[in-house]
């Protein structure tokens, strides 16, 4: 069995247990994994690699990705989203002009340091792992590109935005600075995944539905496959 299969993930599991799923539901004898990680709070599109198609996870991994989020100011966390220890409340002092301020100066090539609790690995081990044992490693800061982002909604201390980025980049990390701009501090409270390169939500399945109508419907063959 050789090909990938467009998850939408649901908020509440890890894109690892959608692996689980389909190891506990159906015979796969080939490798599976996916290509790119989506937080447990995070939901939609998840690529889903199987056989000769692992392979090709680095290329799915690359493409550019389009995120819906919905950030909420004046909450600091220790993961940079709501999911996490809340390390100080502040007072949201800011008008909606100063929201939008404070998003144009994240368009374009920007400098992030990706947030203390994620899959990133020091010497091995994944920064979850470590931040469970007490021990908290600040990522070296990378260069990532934020080629669209789009306010969709403001009713502060909720805002709701649109963004199309590059690989790498941490939408919990981005509400953290848009809230550090603005002085009051910030939490992604919502996230998903509509797009990776040309692979969309809409053309993807839920755990239930690749359930309904098997894992042969489902699969997309490499026959003729070509990455955009």
């Amino acid at each position: 069995m050789d090909g990938i299969i467009i998850v939408n993930k649901p908020s509440g599991i890890t894109s690892y247990d959608v692996i689980r799923f389909f190891k506990r539901r159906y015979v796969i004898k080939s490798k599976i994994g996916h290509a790119g990680t989506l937080d447990p709070l995070a939901s939609g599109v998840l690529i889903v690699c199987i056989g000769r198609a692992t392979r090709m996870s680095s290329a799915f991994m690359a493409l550019e990705k389009e995120y819906v989020a919905r950030m909420m100011l004046g909450t600091i966390t220790d993961t940079d989203d709501i999911d996490g220890n809340v390390l100080e409340i502040r007072p949201v002092e800011v008008c909606e002009d100063d929201v939008r301020k404070a998003f144009t100066r994240f368009m374009g090539e920007i400098e992030q340091v990706p947030p203390v609790v994620s899959a990133i690995k020091y010497k091995g081990d994944p920064l979850y792992k470590l931040h469970r044992k007490g021990i908290d490693i600040v990522p070296k800061v990378r260069k990532v590109l934020i080629k669209e982002m789009e306010i969709l909604r403001i009713e502060i201390p909720l805002v709701e935005f649109r963004v199309v980025c590059s690989k790498g980049t941490y939408i919990r990390a981005l509400c953290r600075d848009i809230g550090n701009i603005l002085g009051c501090g910030g939490v992604q409270t919502k996230l998903e995944r509509r797009r990776i390169g040309s692979f969309t939500i809409n053309q993807s399945l839920t755990p239930g539905e690749i359930e309904k109508q098997g894992i042969e419907k489902s699969l997309i063959g490499l026959k003729g496959f070509e990455i955009k």
